[in-house]
């Protein structure tokens, strides 16, 4: 299994994610300052992961002697959309007023921890809506590479393919970081997963041939109502979904759930780097002096979510405002 996270003796070592697939670097974090840099450059991304390193952040910074509330601010600042960071470090807040600094390290740790085991009973619940033989269709990267271990979206695909040994998945590029074709197609082709990759405008001549069978994705927010931010590209892909009759899945964690949002009006969009955009693989691809976008996540409506995989189990969108509950 590959691991995105290690901790180990004060050191948090991250899988270098910018790297992928040509070279797997760990960068080593053994303060504050080279935390921040690693969640806001994508070193680690995918919102349960950056939740994982945040929280170990808030306990280098408390740690190294700097103010609480500095600490908290500058790591919230660092991704705004993925809300795992926000109750990763709420969570570190919370232990920090109770306990004092010496229990900081320990929570960080049960964090690390209990990620990977929701990500294993989140896949086990969302195993049972797929059979073997079917062709999935995934979005950006969902995996272990964005969490502390194991996956959400890929995960799903992980333990179906556990169980049957027969499924094939269609991944997307994801332009333009490429989450999908560096990353999801690594963590596959690790897995002997059998894949295609294709490109993010041949979605939906896919599902126009019957190739699609389901659709699974991850994401980095939810709000009460069901409406879910993921990367970009993500609200297409339920549209073309809709229209062909093809089951949209989002697999998260209650975690990525923000229920002091009522819809998804409410979300922050996070806008990026326009070189982004401009270069790929070290080259210019867009003419000087021409203006470009770089929206890093979208919104789905949840009237085009069929249905939510969680730790908690399988939840339709008039459910999510009671998760809590359960």
């Amino acid at each position: 299994m590959i691991r995105p996270i290690i901790y180990d003796n004060n050191i948090l070592k991250l899988l270098d994610q910018r790297k992928l697939p040509s070279e797997q670097i760990y960068c080593e974090c053994s303060d504050f300052d080279s935390i921040v840099e690693a969640i806001r450059s994508m070193k680690v991304r995918g919102a349960p992961a950056i939740g994982v390193a945040a929280a170990f952040g808030f306990y280098f910074g408390i740690r190294d002697g700097l103010n609480a509330d500095k600490v908290y601010s500058k790591l919230f600042d660092t991704r705004p959309t993925a809300v795992n960071l926000k109750w990763g470090l709420d969570r570190m807040k919370e232990s920090f007023e109770k306990y004092g600094e010496n229990y900081l390290e320990k929570t960080a740790i049960e964090i690390f921890d209990e990620d990977v085991k929701t990500n294993k009973k989140l896949s086990s619940h969302g195993a049972s809506l797929f059979k073997g033989g079917e062709n999935i269709l995934t979005h950006c990267n969902a995996g272990a590479l964005a969490t502390a271990g194991y996956g959400t979206a890929l995960g799903v695909i992980r333990s179906v393919f556990y169980k049957t040994k027969n499924i094939h998945v269609y991944v997307d590029e994801t332009r333009p970081f490429f989450q999908g074709s560096r990353l999801t197609s690594f963590e596959l082709r690790e897995e002997g997963i059998e894949h295609t990759v294709i490109c993010d405008n041949m979605a939906g001549f896919l599902m126009n041939s019957g190739i699609v069978d389901k659709v699974i994705v991850g994401a980095d927010r939810i709000a009460c109502n069901g409406d879910a931010a993921n990367k970009i590209g993500t609200y297409q892909l339920a549209v073309l979904s809709g229209f062909h009759n093809i089951p949209f899945y989002i697999a998260a964690p209650v975690s990525s759930i923000d229920f002091s949002l009522k819809s998804g009006e409410e979300i922050p969009i996070e806008y990026r780097d326009v070189n982004e955009v401009a270069y790929c693989g070290g080259s210019r691809i867009v003419p000087e002096g021409i203006d470009i976008l770089n929206p890093a996540f979208d919104v789905t409506p949840h009237n085009l979510i069929t249905a939510f995989i969680t730790e908690k189990g399988v939840f339709q969108s008039e459910d999510i405002k009671n998760i809590q509950r359960r």
